[in-house]
């Protein structure tokens, strides 16, 4: 009988264990469905910037680094109906870590040095459309308007999609890293490009982290 006691207290005892760590893994896992409101001073600057740079002041972009990489986090926001109407996937720079791995998915280095290898923060102008190599083989040239980004053009820090990258979230993994360009999955940049070719004015393109 005591055996048998104390076999069943094992068996609580290991029950209990895998439960707190599930638990503490749900807890632990970081926010991904983030609000048009987690990010209003970051809409009003924005606003105010797309009026006064005559930029498309209807919705912008917004990448937030400081998220996950397996978690969507390139948002479209919508200034008048005060949402983020859209969300997809989105990789960042390796930096000092190995190409395509995941090893800085929770904290990105971020330079806007020559061959840092890394995302660079800041506003964004989306400029011309042009031939990738990568994925559906069409990208966004992204001119850096903030001293923290002032180099992207140099760097040849476009916007386009890649193979690797899932169009659905991947957390606990992350995104596979590239050498600072913000890639999307081919299904993400083929409605992305939608949107930027119909306007009929520049789009603003904010990363932030």
């Amino acid at each position: 009988m005591k055996k048998t006691i104390l076999f069943v207290s094992l068996i609580v005892a290991i029950l209990c264990v895998v439960c707190n760590e599930k638990c503490f893994q749900k807890k632990d896992i970081p926010p991904g469905d983030k609000t048009f409101s987690d990010y209003t001073k970051y809409h009003e600057e924005a606003l105010k910037y797309c009026k006064s740079n005559k930029l498309n002041s209807s919705f912008y972009f917004l990448i937030d680094l400081s998220i996950h990489s397996g978690i969507k986090r390139f948002y479209l926001c919508d200034f008048s109906k005060q949402k983020i109407t859209e969300k997809y996937m989105v990789s960042h720079g390796c930096g000092s870590f190995f190409w395509s791995w995941d090893l800085s998915k929770t904290n990105p280095n971020i330079s806007n040095e020559k061959d840092s290898h890394s995302s660079s923060t800041g506003k964004y102008i989306v400029g011309k459309r042009g031939i990738s190599q990568w994925g559906i083989k069409i990208n966004y040239l992204l001119h850096g308007m903030d001293s923290s980004n002032s180099n992207a053009l140099k760097r040849n820090i476009v916007l386009h999609s890649w193979d690797a990258i899932s169009e659905e979230e991947i957390f606990p993994n992350g995104t596979p890293e590239g050498w600072g360009c913000p890639a999307v999955s081919n299904t993400s940049l083929k409605r992305i490009s939608t949107i930027i070719d119909s306007s009929k004015k520049p789009v603003l393109l904010w990363v932030i982290k």
